[in-house]
C-alpha cells in the first residue's frame, strides 16, 4: 500500500508538471508561472479563511440596515413616538421590568419527567404564562413611553430576537392604542413598507429555530417574550392578516421546521424541550390558516410514518418524539371541530383522504406490537370524521 501511495504521488507531481509546463504562457519560466499559480491558490486559501469574517461583518450591516427601518416605519405610523422622547430613567424602568417579565423558565429546570396525570400544554408549555404576558402586553398604556431603543441587545444566542421582538412589540401597542383612542397612528403605512415586517417576522422564526435546534434551560426572559409576541401577532385579526400575506411561506417552512425538530431529537432528557417547542406549534394554531396548513403538514408526517412502521422502517427515536405531533394534531382538531366551518375543512380534504386511505388496515396491522401509536391514530380519524359530520 505504501509503494501505491508513493507511485500515485510521484505520478501526480509529474502530471501537474506537464499541466503548467502545457499551459505556461509565453514569455514567462516554468519556474516563474508555478510560482504565480502558487500564489493565487494562497490568495484563495487565505480569502477563504477570511469569508467568515466579511459574512458577520455583512450580517451585522443588514441587521443595523433593519433595524434602522424599522424606527423610521414606527416614526411613520405614530409621529409623535419618537425614540428622543425616552428619557433615561424611563429606560431604566422598562429594563428593570424586562428583566423580570412572567416566565415559565422555573418550569422547565427540573428534569423534564412530569409525574403528574395532568397531560396537558397547561401543565407542559407555559400556555396560562403567555396569556398573562400577552395581558399584560395589551392593557398596559405606558409602554409606548418608556420602551427603550431598538439596538437593545442581549449578550447570548438569543440576541437575534431582540430587534424584531421589540419592534414587533411596539406595532401591537401602536395598534392596541389607536384601536381604543388613546394614540393617533397611521397603520395604512403598514402596506407601503411591507419588506420591514416581512423581514422582522423572518427573523423572529429564525432566531426561534436557531434556539429549540438546541435549547437550553431555564428559558431566557426574551425567548418568553418572543413566544408572546408571535402569539399577540398571530392573534391580532388585522396584523396577522397582513403578515400572512407576506410571510406565510415562511410561516409553513417555520413549521416544517419545528416538526423536523420534534421528530429528530434525540438527546436524553428531551422531553421538557419538546414540550415547549410543541406549544409554539399549538400557538401558531390559533391562526385559522396556519391552523389549516399545520394540520395537513401533521396529517402527512404521521401518515408517512405510519406507512414506515408497517415495513419494519421506522427510527425509534422519531416513534418516541411522534406523540407529540398526535398531541397538537388533537388541539388542532377539536378547536376545528368547534368552528364548523366547511372552507376550513376543504382545505385539508386532500391530506385526510391520504391519511384515512387504508387506515383500517394499518391499524389492524400494527395494533399488536404498537398499541399505543394505533389508539392514537384512531383517536385522529375520530376527530376528523366527526369535524366532518358536524358540517354535514
Amino acid at each position: 500500500m505504501d509503494l501505491l501511495n508513493f507511485w500515485y504521488l510521484k505520478i501526480s507531481k509529474l502530471a501537474l508538471a506537464f499541466a503548467i509546463i502545457h499551459s505556461k504562457p509565453p514569455g514567462k519560466s516554468c519556474k516563474e508561472y508555478a510560482e504565480h499559480l502558487a500564489k493565487i491558490v494562497s490568495e484563495q486559501d487565505t480569502s477563504i479563511a477570511s469569508g467568515s469574517l466579511w459574512k458577520s461583518k455583512v450580517e451585522a450591516l443588514e441587521a443595523e440596515v433593519l433595524r434602522l427601518r424599522q424606527e423610521l416605519l414606527l416614526n411613520k405610523i405614530c409621529p409623535k413616538f419618537g425614540l428622543e422622547n425616552s428619557n433615561a430613567s424611563d429606560e431604566n424602568l422598562l429594563a428593570q421590568e424586562c428583566t423580570n417579565p412572567p416566565s415559565y423558565s422555573s418550569q422547565l429546570e427540573d428534569s423534564g419527567c412530569d409525574v403528574s396525570n395532568d397531560y396537558s400544554f397547561d401543565s407542559l408549555g407555559t400556555t396560562s404564562d403567555f396569556h398573562q404576558s400577552e395581558h399584560n402586553l395589551h392593557t398596559s398604556k405606558y409602554c409606548l413611553e418608556v420602551v427603550p431603543p431598538l439596538s437593545l441587545c442581549c449578550a447570548n444566542k438569543e440576541e437575534s430576537l431582540t430587534a424584531p421582538v421589540q419592534f414587533l412589540q411596539r406595532l401591537l401597542e401602536i395598534r392596541k392604542l389607536s384601536e381604543i383612542g388613546d394614540l393617533q397612528a397611521d397603520l395604512t403605512k403598514l402596506e407601503d413598507d411591507s419588506f420591514t415586517i416581512c423581514s422582522s417576522v423572518s427573523q423572529l422564526l429564525d432566531g426561534l429555530t436557531a434556539f429549540y435546534n438546541s435549547p437550553k434551560f431555564p428559558v431566557s426572559d426574551i425567548l418568553t417574550e418572543a413566544i408572546c409576541v408571535l402569539g399577540s401577532l398571530i392573534a391580532d385579526t388585522k396584523l396577522s392578516n397582513h403578515v400572512l400575506k407576506k410571510c406565510f411561506k415562511k410561516l409553513e417552512e417555520f413549521q416544517k421546521k419545528i416538526i423536523q425538530i420534534i421528530l429528530n431529537n434525540s438527546s436524553i432528557n428531551r422531553f421538557q424541550a419538546l414540550s415547549a417547542v410543541s406549544h409554539v406549534l399549538v400557538l401558531l394554531g390559533r391562526n385559522n390558516i396556519l391552523r389549516n396548513s399545520l394540520i395537513s403538514l401533521l396529517l402527512s408526517e404521521v401518515h408517512q410514518f405510519a406507512e414506515q412502521m408497517c415495513q419494519d422502517a421506522y427510527d425509534i427515536t422519531q416513534y418516541e418524539n411522534i406523540f407529540y405531533l398526535f398531541m397538537i394534531l388533537e388541539q388542532l382538531l377539536q378547536s376545528k371541530t368547534e368552528e364548523s366551518n366547511v372552507s376550513s375543512l376543504q382545505y385539508i380534504e386532500e391530506e385526510k383522504n391520504k391519511f384515512m386511505k387504508n387506515l383500517d388496515q394499518i391499524i389492524l396491522h400494527l395494533s399488536d406490537e404498537f398499541p399505543l401509536f394505533s389508539l392514537y391514530l384512531w383517536r385522529v380519524s375520530v376527530l376528523l370524521n366527526s369535524a366532518q359530520i358536524q358540517i354535514d
